[in-house]
């Protein structure tokens, strides 16, 4: 026989469900905050893509000139005998949003403002308002280029090489006494009756030269021999100059090549310098250490400033440097900003590079000049 179940009486129900009682209705109030709170959600979204009038710049990848990336070596040397290498000599970067094709975002300045290590400026400091993307990464590339043929003829000069050059005039200085007298195309043969087989026998001749006094220089124009007395200028340096621009081309006695993807400027100039020194010496002048540094170079082995060493520094420091090398130009930069663990040597000179890593590498760095010695 099947049992019915007991019913229950009226006090065991439970009005929660036993009964369908209605909503209570929405009150305006509810709907006007829902929405509000909703229109601003959308509205944080839409801000933090939005792109905004600042640049931020942060610590970008390093590369190991002496090393290979993605297989294939940083620089390549054919011609003459290399040697191996212990360490690591380190070239380093800035990464950066806010040039044209690469717009800043909200939430990148608001990153770049917490960050110890980033720098945030109007994105009009560091990009000429009219600069398109494709005219940036031309400039980009072609200082690139340059900072390592001037990297080629500095380290081999160190070396002993004779690099010789065609001296090719690019251009002239608006202003200058050699605007107007000099022509685009003229190939320097001579100054003041000195030959002039490459480009530092002419830079060290007009280091001789006081500024604001007249040289000779001796063109070949078309095919003939033209004498132009031209009355130098002054460099910011107080040194006298000509006021012309060289397109030089160089016939290098050793095959170097050097391979560098998604990487532009001039600023590893020396640090290429520095590797192509190492490579061709016998003697293993890192010693094993990890060394980074920065710094333009020209072909007569001078160090010059950069741009972004506040950010260059943490990158070395985040990649296992434990050693800087600092264009002694950027000294006021540096001083008050170097990361803990980070050693930093100020240079100006290749050739003070190369004995400074010389020096590192034998564990005799603590004698070595910095910004604030």
């Amino acid at each position: 026989m099947l049992e019915q179940p007991p019913v229950p009486s009226e006090s065991e129900i439970d009005p929660s469900y036993a009964f369908d009682e209605p909503a209570p209705r929405t009150s305006p109030r509810s709907i006007m905050l829902s929405a509000g709170m909703l229109a601003s959600a959308v509205l944080l979204a839409v801000l933090i893509v939005l792109p905004a009038p600042y640049a931020v710049n942060s610590p970008g990848p390093t590369r190991n000139v002496l090393g290979e990336h993605d297989g294939t070596p940083l620089i390549e040397i054919k011609g003459a005998e290399t040697f191996p290498t212990t360490g690591e000599l380190r070239l380093t970067t800035v990464s950066g949003t806010g040039g044209p094709g690469f717009p800043s975002s909200i939430r990148d300045v608001i990153g770049g403002w917490v960050s110890a290590t980033s720098v945030v400026v109007p994105v009009e400091t560091l990009y000429p308002p009219d600069a398109s993307q494709d005219e940036i990464n031309k400039s980009n590339n072609a200082e690139m280029v340059s900072s390592q043929e001037n990297a080629t003829v500095a380290a081999l000069t160190e070396l002993g090489y004779e690099v010789p050059a065609t001296l090719t005039v690019a251009g002239t200085v608006e202003g200058s006494d050699a605007h107007g007298k000099i022509e685009k195309g003229d190939v320097i043969v001579s100054i003041d009756g000195v030959t002039v087989p490459d480009y530092t026998t002419l830079l060290d001749h007009l280091a001789g030269v006081d500024p604001g006094s007249t040289i000779t220089l001796k063109v070949n124009r078309d095919g003939q021999p033209v004498d132009v007395p031209i009355v130098t200028g002054t460099k910011p340096d107080g040194t006298a100059q000509i006021g012309i621009f060289i397109d030089p081309t160089f016939d290098y006695p050793v095959d170097v090549k050097i391979s560098i993807e998604d990487i532009g400027g001039p600023s590893a100039g020396t640090m290429f310098a520095l590797g192509i020194v190492d490579k061709m010496t016998p003697q293993d002048e890192t010693g094993g250490k990890n060394v980074a540094g920065t710094g333009t170079i020209d072909v007569n082995g001078d160090v010059g400033p950069i741009g972004g060493i506040q950010q260059k520094m943490p990158g070395a420091l985040r990649d296992g440097a434990t050693w800087f090398l600092a264009p002694s130009s950027n000294c006021n930069e540096v001083v008050g900003h170097v990361p803990e663990g980070l050693r930093v040597v100020k240079i100006s000179t290749l050739h003070e590079a190369r004995e400074a890593v010389t020096a590192i590498g034998a564990g005799k760095g603590d004698d070595l000049a910095t910004c604030t010695s």
